[in-house]
């Protein structure tokens, strides 16, 4: 146990000193394996901002119970080999890994091989995200780019500037059509 405690305390040493906001595992969310993985070739230019329309989580727990109902929608009804998204926010302030890094998503149509798709867990049409989840954002994109995941000339974009969806939300949007590096 007190192994464990040090590896814990070790990784979140390694991900402050990169800028990274806590990311919690697959298996610390319970994930299931996924059917099959195509390597994602980085660093990717783009990152693709989405968010799930779902209930808000506010707590690990919760957060977990809503990316495990994500991915078993994503693998039982539309037939993926995984979870759809590279990384999910929850509003707890933690990142849940999706795919992860260097696996291709299947978040946007025709720009998966070329991006990294992050989602905000909940809907946020008429509201935004809190800061806590905002934050982590932010801080997840700048992980992506100190670990060399994304390309340091990255172009930030909603789901809706590359596909025809009203995701990630207008509240959502308009918000990150203000981060540094958006293009719509």
């Amino acid at each position: 146990m007190l192994l464990l405690t040090r590896v814990v305390l070790l990784s979140a040493l390694c991900a402050a000193a990169l800028g990274c906001p806590r990311i919690i595992s697959r298996s610390q969310w319970g994930a299931r394996a996924p059917k099959s993985r195509v390597r994602l070739r980085t660093p990717v230019p783009f990152v693709i901002i989405h968010h799930t329309e779902g209930n808000p989580c506010t707590s690990q727990a919760s957060c977990s119970r809503q990316v495990k109902g994500i991915q078993n929608y994503h693998m039982n009804t539309q037939r993926w080999s995984d979870i759809g998204y590279n990384f999910l926010i929850g509003e707890d302030g933690n990142v849940y890994e999706g795919r992860g890094w260097s696996t291709v998503g299947a978040h946007a149509k025709n720009w998966n091989h070329k991006s990294l798709g992050f989602s905000f867990l909940g809907s946020f049409t008429s509201r935004v995200p809190n800061n806590a989840a905002l934050n982590a954002a932010r801080s997840l994109i700048q992980c992506a780019v100190s670990k060399g995941f994304l390309s340091r000339s990255y172009t930030l974009k909603g789901h809706r500037n590359v596909n025809p969806t009203s995701c990630p939300g207008n509240a959502l949007y308009r918000v990150i059509s203000r981060w540094p590096r958006f293009k719509a």
